[in-house]
């Protein structure tokens, strides 16, 4: 099988990606090794769409995005889940290390003004008059009314199926094991668990999040400096009912807090899960399953008792070193490029970073928004 373009991975990325490169009349083949959505850009609920504290590097991105996903139902023909409800990240203490607290809110609501995202900062009377029931110590918050949710798993299968009416195909159950690099007279080339061969006349994209790190280091030597996590969502329902009307970020608490339908909370923020070698996925950590849920109701004392409808742990996903994603060649491997290390930070960037991406395989060189996501910043 030849195609002008091979992506491994049908999550967000690699459909986002195929889609665009499809829709500008490429051929495109995309490999999941177990079906699309299925591995980080699935599970419950929905994601934030966060410029809010977000690392300054990612921001001329993230302003292109918010400008791209009201439209994005629209461009794809089916549903995102896209609300843009704002977000607040609250403050509770006056100095959390060196860049938190009521002294830091200015200067961050500032800077992310300047870059694009316009944010203000609100008084504790301000937050609890728009999110009533939030304990006493809210001092503050920052306020971004750009921010807002959307649906991971249904925004997947949005792109996907736009990528298959623009010509792409994409193949399920189609487990990667085997990279070979471009030679003298031969195409790069990927290889499917089951034996099957592909080649890229022009590149291949490595966007299987958690599995790009160890195909690189196997099959050309690099070392991607990430590792793989299984970060913890929580299905609530509260005692009482409470109004979360925006995306609820926290200076200082692990925790990222939005409303469901049928009056479900959904609570997150950086709490993991472990991997279970028997099942080979994420399971739950018991203690911190509770200390999650533990800080939300410190935070939101008026919802009173919070009982557990599901817990997901089993999606694995890729952080890095400085918490923000690689996008770039993959050294010493010709026609070989790699998207990963998204966690907490790919979502909301994904209508702007993934047309990017396309541009980089399209020409060969990546736009200056993806410029600091090079494997070249770290040494």
């Amino acid at each position: 099988m030849i195609a002008e373009y091979v992506i491994v991975g049908g999550g967000a990325y690699g459909c986002a990606v195929a889609y665009h490169l499809a829709s500008q009349g490429r051929s495109v083949v995309v490999l999941e090794a177990v079906g699309v959505g299925g591995g980080a850009s699935g599970g419950p609920g929905k994601r934030g769409v966060r410029g809010n504290r977000r690392d300054l590097r990612e921001l001329p991105l993230l302003r292109e995005a918010h400008r791209l996903w009201p439209r994005l139902a629209d461009e794809l023909g089916a549903e995102t889940g896209y609300v843009r409800s704002g977000s607040v990240s609250l403050i509770e203490e006056e100095v959390v290390g060196g860049r938190g607290g009521v002294v830091a809110a200015e200067a961050h609501a500032h800077t992310q003004t300047r870059f694009g995202i316009p944010t203000e900062v609100w008084d504790g009377a301000r937050v609890r008059e728009v999110i009533p029931g939030l304990s006493g110590n809210v001092r503050a918050a920052l306020h971004v009314p750009g921010d807002g949710v959307a649906a991971q798993y249904r925004t997947t299968l949005a792109y996907a199926d736009a990528a298959r009416r623009s010509g792409a195909v994409i193949h399920e159950g189609a487990k990667v094991v085997e990279l070979r690099s471009r030679q003298a007279g031969r195409h790069a080339r990927v290889v499917t668990e089951d034996g099957r061969a592909v080649e890229a006349e022009r590149a291949v994209l490595l966007a299987a999040n958690s599995s790009v790190p160890g195909l690189v280091r196997e099959n050309f030597g690099h070392v991607v400096p990430a590792w793989t996590v299984y970060p913890q969502v929580v299905l609530l329902r509260p005692e009482h009912a409470v109004t979360l009307p925006l995306l609820v970020g926290h200076d200082s608490r692990l925790i990222s807090v939005k409303s469901l339908d049928g009056g479900l909370i959904q609570l997150s923020g950086g709490w993991r899960g472990r991997f279970d070698p028997d099942t080979g996925r994420g399971e739950p950590v018991e203690a911190n399953v509770r200390g999650n849920i533990a800080q939300l109701e410190a935070l939101l004392p008026a919802a009173g008792e919070l009982t557990r409808v599901s817990v997901h742990v089993a999606s694995p996903e890729t952080a890095t070193v400085d918490q923000i994603p690689f996008v770039d060649a993959v050294p010493g491997a010709e026609g070989f490029y790699l998207a990963t290390g998204w966690t907490g930070h790919g979502w909301a960037l994904l209508p702007a970073a993934s047309r990017d991406i396309a541009h980089l395989l399209l020409h060969g060189t990546a736009p200056s928004t993806l410029a600091p996501f090079s494997l070249s910043r770290i040494p």
